[in-house]
């Protein structure tokens, strides 16, 4: 089920019905289990079981990582848990790819190994690295395993982030399944806001921006080097309305449930730098490749020259993740390489030259519009072909370039407010001459009856409300916007296929 589907809607409302009913805590767990259980099965029902065989091989793990004096045991069963996962993982999604440049690197031998028709399991590689990191956690004694399998299983299966992340950690969740579990009028109110902020860069900008990124990309070698270019920073507002789109329609939908899950989108093309690109872009896959890849593998304690390995074989393996295919991993070598580079620069030019901010920003913003070109593209081939075109003078051909405007008049002003915003939550808010000096912005909100809420691991949201004439008005307006503007049929998001 797509989130921004009508059937989604009617799943959704009937979940929040039935948990807004008075029953036991237990209950109420179990009905959001089998609710996710329905929900995966929605996709394909025979890897419904894959899915469960995930969830007891980490919980029994962690429970004799546990209960183990003997470090060699301890060693044994997270080995194990990750050797299972990784295996999962890798036969799913990696075998035919592993095969097929086998079978190129050997075929002048005559032999050949098979290729297998596999189909690639929804969300495996979210819920993979979301469980493989829950016995880590319990093997380095950072969490006490989960005492119940049904709650560690309702953990894994949870639907709201169960096909496109955020990656939860353990740490974070389970504590939470104490909660009180189902809607009540302010985590709806805010969950609401977010899923109706998420669904708008979807279907308004991201499904409207497909179908002619997806042209360009096909067949790059039609087209102008201006058409390239926009076609380029088309993909660039594309893929990240889709997948942040995704992540505010979880996290609301979790939030309308009762549970909180951690930020994973924080305006990423504002950034700075390389590596703060990196903080605000799928923040929990970041958070989890430095955490068990990066530091791992020694991080920055063995010397600058390991520094910059590390970083390199961290993008890499986050590359390959996103896919079996070799243009992943060129985009993690050259976010690798891009890393690497700027952890030069702070370490040794860092305080003799300094990048202005608009010219730093500049560079960032180019350097990772680039990069998304071997991204999308389907081969090396391609990518060159691509690359090629947008520095050649010639024609191409037509091309409507109206949805990358229409993205970018919506996408840097909500951009700009959501930095006001941040800065509001910060504290640093502009205090206005007119009136009695009141803050404009906590005027204008409370004209609207909005709100910023916050809490530790989602940051914070905007909550829209409707107790003003404005307010009304203004969710009103937004709603009948995503119903006039957005695209009629509902398009997979574009992570589903990681």
């Amino acid at each position: 089920m797509i989130f921004s589907s009508p059937r989604f809607f009617v799943f959704l409302a009937a979940v929040l019905a039935v948990l807004a009913l008075p029953l036991r805590h237990e209950t109420k767990k179990r009905i959001l289990f089998v609710a996710s259980c329905v929900f995966y099965a929605a996709w394909d029902y025979r890897y419904l079981a894959l899915l469960l065989l995930v969830s007891v091989i980490d919980y029994y793990c962690a429970a004799r990582i546990a209960g183990a004096d003997d470090p060699r045991a301890r060693s044994r069963w997270v080995t194990f848990s990750v050797v299972s996962n990784l295996g999962i993982l890798g036969y799913f999604k990696y075998y035919n790819f592993v095969v097929g440049n086998l079978n190129g690197l050997v075929a002048w031998t005559g032999v050949s190994l098979p290729v297998l028709s596999i189909l690639l399991p929804a969300g495996i590689s979210f819920y993979t690295f979301k469980s493989m990191s829950y016995t880590i956690d319990v093997y380095r004694r950072e969490i006490e395993p989960c005492g119940s399998l049904m709650d560690y299983a309702t953990f894994v299966t949870f639907f709201p982030e169960l096909i496109a992340g955020p990656i939860v950690r353990a740490s974070i969740f389970l504590p939470q399944m104490t909660r009180r579990i189902g809607p009540t009028a302010d985590r709806f109110a805010v969950g609401s806001s977010l899923f109706l902020l998420g669904l708008t860069k979807k279907v308004v900008i991201a499904d409207r921006l497909a179908a002619p990124v997806d042209q360009v990309f096909a067949r790059p070698a039609l087209f102008s080097a201006p058409t390239l270019w926009l076609a380029a920073v088309g993909y660039s507002l594309q893929i990240y309305c889709d997948f942040s789109g995704y992540s505010d329609m979880a996290i609301g939908t979790a939030k309308m449930i009762g549970y909180d899950l951690p930020e994973n989108f924080n305006m990423p093309y504002s950034a700075g730098n390389i590596g703060e690109f990196w903080r605000r872009w799928h923040m929990t896959l970041s958070a989890w490749l430095r955490d068990y890849v990066y530091i791992p593998l020694g991080g920055n304690r063995k010397g600058e020259g390991r520094r910059y390995v590390n970083l390199m074989l961290t993008m890499l393996l986050g590359g390959l993740w996103h896919g079996a295919n070799w243009n992943f991993v060129m985009w993690g070598g050259l976010h690798g390489s891009a890393l690497a580079a700027h952890a030069w620069y702070r370490t040794k030019a860092g305080n003799r030259l300094r990048i202005p901010s608009p010219v730093a920003w500049l560079m960032t913003l180019l350097f990772v519009v680039l990069c998304w070109i071997p991204f999308r593209s389907p081969t090396f081939a391609a990518t060159a072909q691509f690359f090629r075109g947008m520095f050649t003078a010639r024609r191409g051909a037509p091309w409507a370039p109206d949805a990358v405007f229409i993205a970018l008049a919506l996408v840097v002003p909500a951009h700009l407010v959501g930095l006001w915003l941040a800065s509001a939550v910060r504290g640093e808010r502009t205090e206005t001459r007119a009136g009695s000096g009141e803050p404009a912005l906590q005027r204008v909100m409370r004209a609207a009856s909005a709100r910023l809420c916050e809490d530790p691991i989602s940051s914070w949201s905007l909550r829209l409300g409707t107790r003003t004439v404005l307010g009304s008005f203004v969710v009103a307006l937004w709603v009948l916007l995503v119903i006039l503007s957005g695209e009629t049929h509902s398009t997979p998001f574009i992570y589903f296929q990681f």
